[in-house]
């Protein structure tokens, strides 16, 4: 086989995805001496990835299907930009067999397994065939074709049962289903996902074990036939069946479990004569394990396995486009030491991990704990509602476990994250949970440990912050002053009283009254206690303050009324309250609102019809999720002022419930 393989080295490399995976994908070109490529979507036109491209190609549309999805448009710009390579990231067209025959068509290398083999493996069911004749266990199974009975498939698979699209990754396309009343809604939902995400509407039943653990194994190999693991990886830490905290190695597998599933692995890869890197999933429940499927692409927690055997995996995958050899042995590699992942994501984990775009104010990851962060955003970055909800990727290696999720936990607490809602806060607190460093993570693990979803600040902590927002306050209205500007703060010709101003947060307000004093030092006066404070650097966004002998630092923007603080102990905000109170009433009371930006995909309800908590009225999808805005309460609908195919922005009115009418 050697001797028909030619090497063809690579120049210039698009990247048909964007975001983080891009940025890292760059990463490794760059260091490999090649050129790089961008593609983007209109919403992505002044992203960190766009920029650091050296050549950036603009596909002319704001959805997915408008531009990363678009097979043409992604060829064209290969075209357009001298490219004689396409690595495609994960999600979007990587798992898709005509976009990698359509670069293989037009002259160009392709990243990534052979076209034929992501066909096969594209198709889930395919791929449980392949694994059930190579003697791997898989879970009962049903495919939805037009003449199948879906109810009496499900009977016959049993409850619950996972509705899943055969196409695509990332928990796009899947639905946990528990009685037969629930099925034809989650099917129909679960096709329109689906169809959205990867341009393949097609799904399938398959069994549903409530609690067990998901182990995938790395695998690579090269177009000689060369083929090694890089052992396992444990996800089990999932919402929405989309991963959250990954690491290597998984706690739970003996030597034993693992050497059966890395040699199966392996076993399915010399079978499918599989090239580039690839990933294949397992279900794993005490010694016994089950297929899932095999995800034909570079996998997003690729870094722990990258971590834990000190191999560049995007690296292996250039190089084997090349047509190079696998630059090492099974035998080179063995586990060294621990590595977690983060999904640090733009998200409300107390609304369920509704997604929640904005723009980022501040973003400065931490230093702390020596943690590798793979991110997609900048300072100023838009976390837009059509695409995926990640900010950054957040790993950390250390010999121990527990020292891993140690300083993960500390990496990600003292990171800067203002604007925007993130799962930070319940990154940290999973991390830290007993039942995580004892290394029991099964798929329920956040429903049935249920770690906090926020952190609540004590009254100290708020004072302080409080405390600093205000001499943050004072300094910059000092330097803007055009009267008597020259004055020293707190020169007075007469006794007056002393200043008043008051923050709030979701549970708490804060009142300080002060006084600066002409020795530089302000009295403070908060919850009947008086405070000396001294400021030691103020009016610059950086404040350090010094509280009855307790010296802090904090970096604080200030955007309208809203003052956000990053200290020692993480992020906060404080929303400074007005002098007097905003008694306007709210237009849009009574109305249903949207959650997000997003599109409407369904309206099942019409002016007029009766309905009942808890029932379905609006599916929206946004960030490549669709979302049920469901009764909060009994009642008619009075209004409807949207139709499907709408797009509505965040807070927008969608239908009005009378609940009297209900009464009567």
């Amino acid at each position: 086989m050697a001797d028909v393989v030619a090497i063809r080295p690579i120049t210039r490399l698009l990247v048909a995805n964007r975001g983080e995976i891009a940025r890292r994908i760059f990463r490794t070109a760059r260091e490999m001496g090649i050129s790089t490529v961008a593609v983007y979507a209109y919403g992505d036109r002044s992203a960190p990835f766009v920029a650091e491209a050296d050549i950036a190609v603009a596909l002319n549309g704001r959805t997915s299907a408008e531009s990363y999805l678009d097979i043409a448009k992604v060829i064209d710009a290969c075209r357009r930009s001298g490219a004689d390579a396409v690595h495609p990231g994960y999600g979007f067209l990587s798992e898709n067999a005509a976009f990698a025959s359509a670069v293989i068509d037009a002259g160009l290398a392709w990243v990534g397994p052979e076209p034929h083999v992501i066909a096969q493996m594209g198709d889930k069911l395919s791929a449980k065939r392949l694994m059930q004749a190579a003697g791997v266990p898989t879970l009962p199974a049903a495919e939805i074709t037009p003449g199948v009975d879906i109810k009496a498939a499900a009977r016959d698979i049993g409850y619950p049962i996972l509705v899943k699209a055969s196409a695509g990754g990332g928990g796009r396309g899947m639905r946990v289903v528990s009685r037969e009343a629930d099925l034809d809604d989650a099917v129909e939902s679960a096709r329109r996902e689906a169809g959205a995400a990867f341009g393949d509407d097609t799904v399938f039943l398959e069994r549903w074990l409530e609690q067990s653990r998901h182990v995938e194994i790395q695998i690579l190999g090269d177009r000689r036939g060369n083929i090694v693991h890089g052992f396992e990886r444990e996800c089990s830490i999932q919402r929405r069946h989309q991963k959250v905290i990954e690491e290597a190695p998984s706690p739970a597998l003996g030597e034993d479990t693992r050497q059966a599933m890395c040699q199966a692995a392996v076993a399915a890869a010399r079978r499918l004569g599989y090239s580039s890197a690839g990933t294949v999933e397992f279900l794993l429940s005490g010694e016994a394990f089950w297929f899932l499927e095999v995800n034909a692409r570079l996998q997003v927690e690729h870094p722990v396995t990258e971590a834990i055997i000190g191999k560049d995996l995007v690296r292996e995958q250039i190089r084997i486009a090349e047509g190079e050899h696998l630059s090492f042995t099974q035998a080179d590699i063995a586990i060294g030491g621990c590595a977690i992942e983060a999904r640090l994501c733009a998200e409300d984990p107390a609304a369920d991990f509704l997604p929640a775009p904005g723009t980022l104010i501040a973003w400065t990851p931490s230093t702390t704990g020596g943690a590798r962060f793979d991110s997609g955003v900048e300072a100023g970055s838009e976390v837009s509602p059509d695409f995926d909800a990640m900010i950054a990727k957040v790993i950390v290696h250390a010999p121990t476990r527990r020292e891993a999720a140690s300083r993960l936990a500390r990496a990600l607490e003292t990171t800067e994250i203002q604007g925007l809602t993130t799962n930070r806060d319940f990154l940290v607190a999973t991390l830290r949970t007993p039942e995580f460093l004892a290394g029991d993570t099964t798929t329920d693990f956040i429903a049935r440990v249920a770690p906090s979803t926020r952190r609540i600040p004590s009254r100290s902590e708020l004072v302080n912050a409080a405390i600093a927002a205000t001499i943050e306050g004072q300094a910059r209205r000092r330097a803007a002053a055009r009267v008597l500007g020259r004055l020293p703060s707190g020169w007075r010709g007469s006794v007056t009283p002393m200043e008043q101003i008051a923050f709030r947060t979701a549970d708490e307000t804060v009142r300080v009254a002060y006084r600066a004093r002409r020795d530089g030092l302000f009295r403070m006066q908060i919850d009947d206690t008086e405070r000396l404070v001294r400021t030691c650097r103020s009016g610059t966004g950086e404040v350090d303050v010094e509280i009855d002998g307790l010296r802090l630092s904090y970096r604080v923007h200030l955007h309208d009324d809203l003052w956000s603080l990053h200290g020692a102990q993480g992020d906060l905000s404080l929303r400074e309250l007005p002098r007097y109170p905003d008694v306007r009433a709210d237009d849009l009371s009574g109305g249903l609102k949207a959650p997000m930006p997003g599109v409407i995909r369904a309206l099942t309800v019409a002016v007029g019809e009766s309905v009942s908590r808890g029932q379905l009225l609006v599916m929206l999808e946004a960030m490549k999720m669709e979302h049920r805005i469901v009764a909060p309460q009994d009642g008619v609908v009075g209004e409807i002022h949207i139709a499907v195919g709408d797009q509505v922005g965040n807070g927008q009115k969608l239908l009005t419930l009378d609940v009297a009418e209900a009464e009567g």
